[in-house]
């Protein structure tokens, strides 16, 4: 039990210390308006230095591909389209419930708007309890919890895939309907990074073969992130800050245990900064991800991403190069996006409908595992049941 009398008295210190931060903040805004008007005017010389000197940097800095001071509006979503959208959830393993599995259940919505058609708002379970489910990670060192969860990621990029391309191919159906499909998060899979190759090929190929069917299609994918903490954007500035001849970080700043001399606006976010930048229906110019994940990627599902204002906030926004590289593919994408966030107060509505099918409550967990058991004793099996720990956890004396 939470003692919020115990709690309360270090709550001005909290409120203290991010008064300062705001200060702190607002400093490095404006330094960092200064340094892009900077290197607005030399930007295509920049963008050279850059992918000459990209191996020797040690950060991450997106390339633009648009004029550093656009501020592009958003053109209303044609009234006839239609939106996809996947979102996962799951049921963890234990070793005190009565069997060692997991499941992952995946929602999946289809929206179509001026067509006088239902929508689709449906789940998809799936049980993993097999000894190569829950051992093959085992081999490359990976916790089950993780790889219950990238596989998760494969479900939700498969099953969008599916969706659409079964609404979309069918001769004489919906070819002519503008479309969009739309994940919850990003689509540069960092978590790879790290992982043995075997790994890394079991969770990426199928996922990309997905985004493959996808552009064989022309559904157009993009991946919304809220609340987004990226400082790639920001970081091409650093190019222009840096204080040596040539922006080799590995020769020069090697060394260096606490800030670069490039780092002028520190740890300053990219929706921050476009935030003061946008107004509500516009869009920054696009970025090229540098990543270094990214090399697994085709060439063709490479990211691009823009910040756009939706009103409520500055969302990040990734595509793949083969959306980016299509102007028309484009801007309908974020048309469309756009007004899903409007028709959710905020949020775009398909998401938070997948995200509603998907998510597993603990009553949900409960009758999982009750179906499961009354299984287990039909099959004959005897001796069911939770562990004495996980039973009296459930309940308490006090």
């Amino acid at each position: 039990m939470l003692d919020l009398a115990k709690l309360a008295g270090q709550l001005p210190g909290i409120s203290q210390h991010l008064r300062q931060e705001t200060i702190i903040s607002r400093q490095r805004l404006e330094l960092a308006q200064t340094l892009q008007q900077q290197a607005n005017a030399k930007q295509t010389e920049l963008v050279a230095i850059l992918e000459q000197w990209r191996d020797r940097l040690l950060f991450a800095a997106a390339t633009p591909v648009e004029s550093l001071d656009s501020s592009i509006a958003i053109e209303p979503a044609p009234y006839s389209h239609s939106v996809f959208a996947t979102d996962g959830s799951q049921i963890s393993p234990s070793h005190h419930e009565i069997a060692y599995c997991y499941l992952i259940n995946v929602g999946q919505i289809a929206l179509h708007y001026g067509q006088s058609l239902h929508p689709l708002l449906d789940s998809l379970p799936e049980v993993f309890y097999k000894t190569e489910d829950l051992y093959i990670a085992k081999q490359w060192g990976i916790r089950l919890e993780e790889w219950m969860s990238y596989r998760r990621t494969v479900s939700e990029a498969e099953l969008l895939a599916e969706m659409a391309c079964n609404w979309v191919l069918p001769p004489g159906c919906h070819q002519h309907i503008p479309n969009l499909a739309m994940l919850d998060g990003s689509l540069i899979y960092w978590f790879l990074d790290g992982l043995p190759g075997e790994a890394k090929d079991k969770i990426l190929s199928p996922i990309l073969a997905a985004w493959e069917r996808l552009r064989a299609t022309k559904i157009p994918l993009i991946g919304y992130i809220s609340a987004s903490r990226s400082l790639e954007g920001l970081n091409f500035l650093r190019i222009d800050s840096c204080a040596h001849k040539h922006p080799d970080c590995i020769t020069y700043c090697g060394d260096v245990e606490d800030k670069y001399p490039c780092q002028k606006v520190d740890s300053l976010r990219d929706a921050t900064f476009w935030a003061t930048r946008l107004q509500p229906g516009e869009r920054s110019p696009l970025y090229r991800s540098s990543l270094r994940i990214l090399d697994l990627y085709d060439e063709a599902q490479r990211v691009y991403f823009c910040y756009v204002n939706v009103g409520t906030e500055v969302a990040r926004i990734e595509i793949p190069a083969w959306v980016a590289e299509d102007s028309e593919l484009l801007d309908r994408s974020l048309s469309i996006m756009l007004a899903q966030v409007q028709k959710g107060y905020g949020y775009p509505v398909a998401l938070a409908e997948a995200h509603n099918q998907a998510v597993v409550r603990g009553s949900d967990r409960a009758r999982f595992f009750a179906l499961l058991e009354h299984q287990l004793i039909r099959s004959g099996l005897r001796n069911i049941g939770t562990s004495y720990k996980e039973a009296r956890k459930r309940g308490s004396i006090a």
